[in-house]
């Protein structure tokens, strides 16, 4: 009996260890996640996002890990679906996450912001750009919020004299392109600008635009601001041309990721403007090297999207380095960490040249501008 409980102790023992081991080893990587929609209407952006991030987290792995430390990385679809957002949060979560990089739309980031807000985990979305996806101070984002996208197309708009009549067709329903053109409205009354027609839609109305296309031709507009996603605007293009409608379409970060849709005319974007952090035909060499690496593992030229991510994984990188973290930190220590270091670095990214960010999550940078030439974005400045 007693050799028996000797065993018994000696197999404990063993499985003891062995265990400890595993969570040695487990101690070993930083595990990064990421959420997006992968399939579905939106998958152009998902993709751009978890393709982006991954050629970042190659390169750092390659040059040495985090740290010294190397990192595993995971990409979640949520098919632009909150709830599934949530799902896949947890998903990563049961496999280890300890830092997000993500959602990627605003919607679902905000969705998850609850439950990352709730673990102290540390967050940073590369394109949810609604002013709630930042609310708590575990988030920080890399693209513009919407008040600065509406700002900042006002001010183009103005600057370059592109247009004298505006109208404007927003989906109400989506926080992202209320909120910009609310703000794109405002900024437009300050400069002098008249948005002559203000036409909105909803995700339930959101394949016939012909109504809300009448009303700005009927006006005489000669710029039509699209504050929403590519899908739509796909659509609102086609439908103008077969309206006969000539005035100029201006949009922000939605729009990229048009010419890659399914059985879209790229000729109906020709001269369609957008405002972006990232133009890919940019000479120089980190944005040169990047597209190359993106092109050869996907077979794309990469959009804003994925510039986003890439920016989103270095800045991770730099404040991770600045703050010391190590992988058998707890997620609520890395957080703590994280937030008080991402207020002290500066990158040099492909979105900017010196983009730092404020206690707030916000980013500070200068937008640009591109142009669909010929089906491909060029830079329109």
């Amino acid at each position: 009996m007693k050799m028996k409980k000797i065993m018994a102790l000696a197999i404990t023992a063993a499985m003891t260890m062995s265990l400890g081991a595993a969570f040695v080893q487990a101690d070993d990587v930083f595990k990064i996640g990421s959420i997006g929609p992968l399939t579905g209407a939106a998958a152009n952006y998902g993709n751009a996002v978890v393709n982006g991030a991954q050629i970042a987290v190659d390169e750092i792995n390659e040059a040495g890990g985090l740290n010294g430390v190397q990192i595993e990385y995971k990409g979640e679809d949520d098919e632009l679906d909150n709830e599934k957002s949530v799902s896949a949060y947890n998903a990563l979560k049961d496999w280890g996450m300890q830092i997000l990089v993500g959602p990627t739309t605003s919607g679902c980031t905000i969705a998850v912001a609850e439950k990352t807000k709730a673990d102290n985990m540390f967050q940073i979305t590369p394109s949810g750009s609604s002013q709630d996806c930042t609310k708590y101070d575990n988030v920080f984002r890399v693209c513009f919020s919407d008040p600065a996208q509406g700002t900042k197309s006002a001010d183009y708009i103005s600057e370059k004299a592109l247009a004298t009549k505006i109208g404007a067709i927003y989906d109400s329903s989506d926080p992202y392109s209320a909120g910009i053109e609310a703000n794109f409205e405002a900024r437009a009354a300050e400069l002098g600008l008249e948005v002559a027609v203000k036409e909105a839609f909803t995700a339930d109305s959101n394949t016939d635009f012909t109504a809300q296309l009448q009303k700005c031709k009927d006006a005489g507009v000669d710029l039509i601001y699209l504050p929403i996603y590519y899908t739509q605007a796909g659509t609102i293009l086609t439908q103008a041309y077969s309206m006969g409608i000539n005035a100029k379409f201006f949009g922000c970060d939605g729009l990229d990721g048009m010419l890659a849709m399914d059985n879209f005319q790229k000729e109906l974007a020709e001269g369609v403007l957008l405002l972006t952090p990232f133009v890919a035909d940019a000479e120089d060499d980190l944005t040169k090297n990047f597209v190359a690496k993106y092109q050869e593992a996907y077979g794309e030229i990469p959009n804003q999207f994925a510039a986003d991510a890439y920016d989103a994984v270095y800045a991770v990188k730099a404040a991770a380095e600045k703050a010391a973290i190590t992988p058998d930190m707890s997620i609520s220590d890395m957080c703590e960490a994280l937030k008080t270091a991402f207020t002290e670095i500066q990158i040099d990214g492909l979105t900017g040249a010196g983009i730092h960010w404020t206690a707030d999550g916000e980013p500070d940078k200068e937008p640009k501008a591109m142009v669909i030439e010929n089906g491909v974005y060029v830079s329109a400045d």
